[in-house]
């Protein structure tokens, strides 16, 4: 008999092992799933792993077409729910098998209300048990993964089991209702397309729409602003008049003409002011997504992985945190000893242990589970760039939350030109302090102003009248869309990141200045008129509070699912009176989005017809649409996702796709293989060193040209171009 010990992911079981082993755990299989056989203070442990969520909810019986409302739902294996998790299948095998022989059960999934979750339903449909031992951690460090097996609580954390469990009955009620229903209604209309909205995600969209409402809806303002240029001992300053902008055109002229002819300007005032600026806050999940895309472009869905991955080898602490505090618990002299190893980060270190008290300049975010994210001291071996640069904004973030505040000193000089004051401003930093350690993503414009004293007499080198107008509103970018998500108090930390995504996938919104889709204007339109409960942010936020107080244990699953059904059934109710209507207008919007989601440009051969997006029997392409009168094709990629764009190829003057793969930054691409911007060189034909029977030969795709084996598919092997210095040599 041993302790079997449950982890969320494979390489957390390796981790927990060799944390927990008095020796060198001993690695095993059921089926290609590893297991760890281990001794710990004389007990014999065996550590096994789930892969993620092992169960997920379906009806209990499935319903023909598309009946709704359905609340008749159990927990099943995934693999029966999901195809794409068959591989889940022998994960819960060995689960079941190692349950067998243990006489009793620790659960170490991540310590949240997934992970929770994750474990609850691997005690109760896997290991056939009621509860079990629960670890607590915030790393995958040695030291804590013993302290937490040590410390472990005796039961499940119940009140965070039953607010994940409620949210994912809520979510599965939400979603599966509320989509039937837009698919039912789109049917009527005589088109059959599967739709989407969720618990969340529609007021989310709903977020962007009235943003795009707004730009939409905005009218320029027109205003003017005088701009002043003088020299100080051939140093230019700029200044601008103290109205600032002019809402009159009559008076900016007025005071134009009054000046325009002047030569000199008088300093009037010259005045100096220092500011301390506090060092940033520790990271929590939503900063540091915003924050990676802001300094690196990468998506906040990318980030959370990248951060997951970096958590699951040791790295870092645990990412999903809406925490902005580090307590003092976590040790900081030994993780700064242990940063201090790495070169990269000895210099910044060493230079904080000079200091008398190492404090954090602590947020006021908190989270009951974890704290904010930071280094855990240990050296990762080999980083892929964009984990590199992920591990690096957070450690640079943890030093720099420990110096000292920086110091702006801004000097603002007050410029009379025949009695019309202008402002002239310039900010340096007198004293870097944090600035030194957050390098290089500390952004900020240092402007100073040429020396200069009350009474001077500047030489006036030319005065200007702008006009301009305001602008509207900004588009949201995925990490402020985020940040406004957390703001409504939609989604959590966890999910924010995949609702932005989701509603891009539904084609309700598309582009990094997110756009809003004719589709998804006019599904916000549609479910205002008809079913506005659907787009509630009030209540999404309220069934957030309920899970809340679950998890506090101020109210129960039972209550608050109830409450649920009862609003899904009036609103499902009243929704399917208007369904007709509804799908009629639903129709109409699908239709249009899909020419426009669809249409390329203009067809560069016949010049009468638009290319568009088409799939056939050999994958997608891009074809004219007045086939068979013109049969231009254009080749497209096997993967990635492909999205119009309105730019043209300015080399060939053809149009130019965006193409989007997992984990890799967007590429916008001429869909002309023959581009001269493609840069394909003359090469000879040469053998193919890996089957030794074909040529490499030439061939050209969107990317540009490539070397393939003339035997493919019985050969695959593709070599890049060599370079035109490659060739010439």
């Amino acid at each position: 008999m041993y302790e079997l010990v449950i982890t969320e992911k494979p390489n957390a079981s390796k981790r927990v092992a060799e944390a927990l082993s008095d020796s060198k755990p001993v690695k095993k299989d059921i089926k290609g799933v590893p297991y760890y056989e281990l001794t710990h203070n004389k007990k014999d442990i065996v550590v096994g792993c789930a892969v993620g969520h092992l169960f997920g909810l379906a009806e209990k019986e499935k319903s023909k077409g598309f009946k709704y409302p359905v609340f008749d739902i159990e927990w099943k294996p995934n693999y029966e729910v999901s195809k794409s998790s068959a591989f889940s299948k022998k994960y819960l095998d060995a689960l079941k098998k190692l349950s067998k022989e243990a006489d009793s059960i620790t659960i170490a999934t991540d310590y949240d209300v997934e992970g929770e979750v994750i474990g609850l339903n691997v005690v109760r449909y896997a290991c056939k048990k009621k509860d079990a031992k629960r670890m607590k951690f915030s790393t995958l460090t040695k030291d804590e993964l013993i302290e937490s097996y040590e410390k472990a609580q005796s039961h499940l954390d119940w009140g965070q089991a039953q607010a994940g469990e409620t949210r994912h009955f809520l979510d599965f009620f939400y979603g599966i209702n509320l989509s039937r229903a837009l698919t039912s209604a789109i049917k009527t209309a005589g088109m059959f397309k599967i739709l989407s909205i969720g618990r969340v995600q529609g007021p989310a969209l709903k977020v962007v729409v009235d943003r795009e409402r707004e730009i939409q809806k905005f009218k320029p303002d027109p205003y003017w602003m005088i701009e002043l240029n003088a020299l100080v001992k051939k140093e230019k300053v700029v200044a601008w008049h103290e109205a600032d902008k002019f809402w009159d055109k009559k008076k900016a002229d007025e005071i134009y003409n009054k000046i325009k002819d002047e030569k000199k300007v008088l300093v009037k005032e010259v005045s100096k002011k220092q500011v301390k600026q506090q060092p940033p806050v520790p990271f929590d999940l939503t900063t540091l997504q915003t924050e990676a895309y802001r300094c690196f472009g990468i998506n906040p869905k990318i980030t959370l992985e990248l951060a997951q991955e970096l958590y699951s080898n040791g790295w870092i602490s645990y990412p999903r945190t809406s925490s902005q505090e580090l307590p003092e618990s976590i040790g900081f002299k030994k993780i700064f000893a242990a940063l201090a190893k790495n070169v990269d980060f000895k210099t910044l270190v060493n230079e904080l242990l000079k200091k008398k008290e190492l404090k954090p300049n602590n947020g006021k975010k908190t989270d009951p589970a974890h704290p904010a994210i930071y280094p855990t001291g240990i050296m990762p071996k080999s980083l892929e760039k964009r984990q590199e640069k992920v591990y690096d904004l957070i450690v640079k973030r943890f030093l720099a939350t420990f110096s000292d505040p920086a110091v702006r000193e801004t000097v603002t000089a007050k410029l009379d030109v025949n009695n019309e004051l202008f402002i002239a401003k310039g900010t340096r930093t007198v004293e870097k302090n944090w600035h030194v350690f957050y390098a290089p993503y500390v952004k900020l414009e240092e402007e100073e102003l040429p020396e200069m004293k009350e009474k001077d007499e500047l030489t006036i080198k030319k005065i200007v009248l702008h006009e301009d107008e305001t602008k509207p509103p900004k588009r949201y970018t995925p990490a402020s869309l985020i940040k406004e998500l957390e703001k409504h108090g939609l989604g959590t930390k966890a999910t924010r990141a995949e609702v932005v995504e989701t509603l891009r996938k539904r084609n309700y919104v598309k582009g990094e200045s997110i756009v809003v889709t004719e589709l998804g204007i006019e599904t916000v339109n549609t479910l205002e008129k008809f079913a506005p409960k659907i787009l509630d942010e009030e209540l999404t936020r309220h069934f957030e509070q309920d899970m809340e107080e679950i998890r506090e244990n101020k109210t129960n699953q039972d209550k608050v699912l109830t409450k649920a059904k009862e609003i899904l059934v009036d609103l499902l109710k009243e929704f399917k009176s208007k369904e007709k209507d509804v799908g009629e207008e639903l129709k109409k919007t699908f239709s249009n989005t899909r020419a426009d989601l669809t249409t390329v440009g203009e067809c560069p051969t016949c010049k009468e017809g638009s290319l568009i997006l088409r799939k056939g029997k050999f994958g997608r392409f891009i074809a004219c649409d007045k086939y068979p009168e013109c049969k231009t094709t254009f080749k497209l990629p096997a993967n990635g996702l492909i999205e119009v764009t309105p730019s043209i190829c300015e080399t060939c003057k053809h149009p130019v796709v965006k193409v989007i793969k997992k984990a890799k930054r967007p590429q916008e691409i001429c869909i002309n293989v023959d581009c001269p911007s493609k840069n394909i060189p003359d090469v000879k034909e040469e053998k193919c060193e890996k089957c030794k029977e074909g040529n490499l030969v030439l061939r050209k795709s969107i990317y540009g040209g490539f070397l393939a084996c003339n035997k493919f598919p019985k050969c695959r092997n593709i070599k890049k171009l060599p370079q035109k210095e490659e060739i010439k040599k």
